[in-house]
């Protein structure tokens, strides 16, 4: 699987032209899900937790993501790992593309 190509389908999406934000689940199985996020700069998912593990992974741009006790920023490279049911919101400080990460809940 070609992430890069995949993004760049992304960011031609007419939902990402209208809205700046579209997704695309690439893995989904009964204890693992992948998708694939592409959000416009200074737009926001907004507080949301979920049920299981997590993991934000960078591909491009750069995003904030706010938690309960503080901010943590990640550029192209960088993964944060959250854990079940932790409360976040997430922005584009520039445009970004992303790969979220869900365990089993």
């Amino acid at each position: 699987m070609d992430l890069n190509t995949l993004a760049t389908e992304l960011r031609r999406d007419d939902r990402y032209q209208r809205k700046g934000q579209v997704a695309r689940t690439i893995v989904h199985t009964p204890d693992l899900r992948v998708v694939l996020i592409a959000l416009a700069r200074e737009h926001t998912i907004t507080e949301h937790h979920a049920g299981a593990t997590v993991t934000v992974h960078c591909l491009s741009g750069r995003l904030r993501l706010r938690l309960p006790d503080r901010h943590v920023d990640l550029s192209a490279g960088n993964l944060l790992a959250m854990g079940a049911n932790l409360s976040h919101d997430v922005s584009a400080v520039e445009d970004s593309v992303f790969v979220l990460t869900l365990g089993a809940s």
